[in-house]
């Protein structure tokens, strides 16, 4: 029952996946939610409204103009009691009415006129979600704080494989859990540090690596649905803001030591799983190197360490490290953790966690070790949190 009492208001628009929202629906009823649906008329054609009365034991509303909402305001009154608004599935045209701010029925006017957080389930062919309408219709979405998920890849209707594909109920419900659920980390202020830094070597060449920042980004957006005010300190990656977060960007390691001692002061956690760079150029040039001399003679200089500075502060917030290894990878990282003092830090193979959506990782502290199994980043960091959060001072 991890949404016992939630109010959610489920959204169905006109895509082949809205046989899902039933099963949702359910699985949302199931968890103790009370849910309200909202049905497009293409939905309709699809799922038929009776169905999904009798999964969510309310009246299901298609129509503007219907006339069991007070002074006909549906478009209004059905949002005003509810926690979210979960569009599942979202249809490529929905979701251009959504980056538009078009309201030309019940649905998308209500989601217009909400106050509520929105949150949608993209389904569509995988051409249509590649189209760079699409695509610049969910770019502006997520930076209007409309959230995300999916799609999948997999098998579509339309006898093709690709990207598209709604998530599965159960995931769906996984991310509204997490949205709705227990705010472990209410009224804490947290530090993240994401990505890689750059150490130019001239104007136009530098040192960096291959992190993507997902790992770290993953982390801020988890400890901001566990309720904390978050602070990421990001190297130089293209990726869009959570929700909810303040973002200062970075290049170089010395910008990111700066940024985050600055903030650290006062922080009650600090969670550095950006990849830093261990050396900067110290003869770097000021206009691009040319061949004619011959390959260049780079001098490097050690970069000051930030999670080694902040767990030295006077007063320091509980820190929590990030490993990345190729080998070896509980010996190193345990021989870090203690050499740093730092209470928790988790661990992964850097060859299988780099640029990818998914990742594993092992979390080490005074009691032991945990291990995470391989999945979403962003299911490793709500696991990550909530164990920080078991680990903080009550």
């Amino acid at each position: 029952m991890e949404l016992q009492g939630r109010r959610i208001l489920l959204g169905v628009t006109g895509g082949i996946a809205a046989y899902k929202a039933a099963t949702l629906c359910r699985a949302f009823i199931r968890a103790g939610a009370d849910v309200q649906v909202v049905m497009t008329a293409a939905a309709c054609r699809l799922v038929t409204p009776a169905t999904m009365q009798a999964l969510s034991g309310k009246p299901v509303f298609t129509d503007m103009w219907d006339d069991r909402v007070p002074d006909n305001m549906g478009h209004i009154e059905l949002s005003r009691d509810r926690e979210l608004i979960v569009i599942a599935p979202a249809t490529a045209d929905f979701l251009a009415k959504l980056a538009t701010g078009l309201a030309d029925d019940l649905l998308s006017t209500l989601c217009l006129a909400r106050e509520c957080p929105l949150t949608v389930a993209p389904a569509m062919n995988r051409q249509m979600w590649e189209s760079p309408a699409t695509q610049r219709n969910i770019a502006t979405l997520r930076v209007d704080g409309v959230g995300v998920l999916g799609p999948a890849s997999g098998d579509q209707a339309c006898r093709e494989v690709g990207m598209g594909r709604m998530l599965e109920p159960e995931e769906i419900l996984a991310e509204v859990v997490a949205a709705l659920g227990a705010k472990p980390l209410a009224g804490k202020r947290v530090v993240v540090t994401a990505g890689p830094t750059f150490e130019p070597i001239d104007t136009v060449r530098g040192i960096t690596n291959l992190s993507s920042g997902k790992m770290g980004f993953a982390v801020a957006q988890a400890v901001a649905e566990a309720g904390a005010a978050v602070t990421l300190v990001s190297g130089p990656v293209s990726l869009p803001t959570p929700a909810g977060v303040e973002r200062q960007d970075v290049l170089t390691a010395r910008e990111m030591y700066d940024a985050v001692l600055v903030r650290a002061t006062g922080a009650d956690v600090f969670i550095g799983v950006a990849a830093v760079a261990d050396y900067h150029v110290v003869n770097r040039k000021g206009h691009k190197i040319k061949k004619t001399n011959g390959p260049p003679r780079i001098e490097l200089a050690e970069n000051p360490d930030i999670l080694a500075a902040v767990a030295a502060l006077a007063n320091p917030p509980f820190c929590v490290g990030f490993a990345a290894e190729t080998e070896n990878l509980r010996d190193y990282a345990q021989a870090k953790r203690k050499k740093k003092r730092i209470p928790l830090l988790a661990a992964n193979l850097a060859q299988d966690a780099f640029g990818r959506d998914d990742n594993a990782l092992t979390l080490l502290d005074d009691s032991g070790e945990t291990v995470l199994p391989r999945g979403p980043k962003i299911v490793l960091a709500r696991q990550l949190v909530a164990h920080i959060a078991k680990m903080l001072p009550q």
